[in-house]
């Protein structure tokens, strides 16, 4: 395929994923300015867009590549303009602007960011107990809380929290060896090595840190038996050192599927920490943080206050609605005003899904790790019962299904039985707390298997 159709290609896949307006920002007049040897070079108009492209939608453009060519190893980004693949000069930047490179500058040694660090993590009551244990961690690594696991929804901070771990035990133990890492690229690395015969540089080099920092360790799940191997002797092996070991998770160990119950009981051996959702307070605070007093354009506090209350649920999703209302700024060179931060955050708004029955069903079996016919029979086995409950309550909750068709749809069974079932569920998420994550794992991976 000629480089100019397979970017055509790329570009009608990513303005399926991202809003209108994004995709006007991000991508318009960008190309494949070169390939060659598994190497795609893209094209785009300006400094800034380059930096955005890199920092937020590489992974998700090589992703794309890699489906239609897999030959595609890597992909770069350069300033250039169609017709000529010549780089331009760099144009003098604002003080602002500079801080945007410093935003994707990463260690090369400690891998981690230095943007994230513990003076800018806002703290608040849906956060204090991970910041609480972070702080511990700190001041005895190795000592306590180890490991230290993290876990909470998407875009809730656990990043940033993970990372200025990173940065604050470098900064003030200079002599220890800390490493960040996402469980994807762990397991990555570790593929690579097996077919280089290079596993023994492999684990030499996760044994010698004497912090170990895994982002989204729920990722091993979807990995071969020996990635979780190889986490389990990793851990075992820098534990028994008194090596501090740090992990995060989109939710706590005894729900993550298909892992090993020994490495389930390490990750619950140390201290486990929840991140919440924020509420209103926290999120204006945390907008308010990421404003610059003598910054252009800036937002006023009746934009804040809008946006705090409008993105209620991912704080990186809050965070680039303000980012996009600053670039409007400075695209349109003066502040917006209300009604034109609504029209934008209207624009950006992911329509919710609409789900049928049978993906809700469909996955409520594979949460629950039981075949699909099962719900459908009357059995009251116990590891059936309860699924089929919970599938019944997302049913009205999320299908606005009628109690009679859920009867009906679960064997032809009475619309009271869908009743009692969905009364159970709804009282029983008030004072069981595993329940109700459960409830919103299921959810969670219903709504966010879209973006993927």
């Amino acid at each position: 395929m000629i480089k100019e159709e397979l970017w055509k290609e790329i570009l009608r896949e990513l303005e399926l994923t991202v809003s209108k307006a994004n995709f006007a920002t991000w991508f318009q007049n960008t190309f494949i300015a070169d390939q060659d040897e598994g190497k795609i070079i893209i094209g785009t108009p300006s400094a800034f867009i380059k930096e955005w492209l890199e920092d937020k939608y590489q992974k998700h453009i090589l992703k794309c590549l890699r489906a239609r060519s897999p030959e595609v190893r890597s992909i770069e980004f350069k300033i250039a303009t169609f017709g000529t693949v010549q780089e331009k000069k760099a144009e003098p930047k604002s003080t602002e602007e500079q801080m945007d490179f410093r935003d994707i500058y990463t260690d090369r040694e400690t891998n981690l960011n230095p943007k994230y660090t513990l003076d800018n993590f806002i703290v608040g009551i849906f956060n204090e107990l991970a910041h609480a244990s972070a702080l511990s961690v700190i001041k005895n690594p190795g000592v306590l809380y180890n490991p230290l696991f993290i876990y909470g929804g998407v875009g809730l901070g656990k990043t940033h929290l993970m990372q200025a771990i990173g940065n604050k035990m470098k900064a003030d133990y200079p002599d220890k060896k800390v490493y960040y890492v996402s469980a994807e690229r762990f397991a990555n690395e570790l593929v690579a090595a097996i077919r280089n015969n290079e596993t023994v540089f492999f684990k030499d080099k996760y044994r010698s840190f004497d912090v170990l920092i895994i982002d989204d360790i729920q990722f091993i799940a979807s990995r071969g038996a020996a990635t979780q191997e190889e986490i389990f002797h990793t851990f075992n092996s820098m534990h028994q050192a008194n090596k501090q070991i740090i992990f995060s998770s989109d939710r706590p160990p005894k729900l993550i599927p298909n892992i090993e119950d020994r490495l389930r009981s390490r990750f619950e051996g140390g201290t486990i920490a929840d991140i919440v959702e924020p509420d209103y307070e926290t999120r204006l605070a945390i907008l308010q943080s990421k404003t610059a007093p003598n910054q252009e354009y800036q937002p006023s506090l009746e934009i804040l206050e809008y946006i705090a209350s409008a993105v209620q649920s991912n704080i990186r999703e809050m965070e680039g609605s303000l980012n996009s209302v600053i670039v409007r700024s400075k695209m349109k060179k003066r502040p917006l005003d209300l009604s034109e931060v609504k029209e934008i955050l209207t624009k950006n708004e992911k329509p919710r899904k609409v789900l049928s029955a049978q993906q809700i069903i469909r996955k409520i079996a594979q949460f629950y790790d039981i075949q699909e016919k099962f719900l459908f029979e009357k059995t009251r086995r116990k590891e059936v019962v309860k699924p089929r409950q919970v599938a019944m309550y997302l049913l009205r909750e999320d299908f606005n299904g009628s109690f009679p068709y859920i009867g009906q749809k679960f064997g032809g069974r009475d619309h009271t039985t869908a009743i009692h079932a969905y009364t159970k569920i709804t009282n029983e998420i008030k004072r069981d707390d595993r329940l109700k994550e459960e409830i919103k794992t299921i959810r969670a991976q219903l709504y966010e298997e879209e973006k993927q």
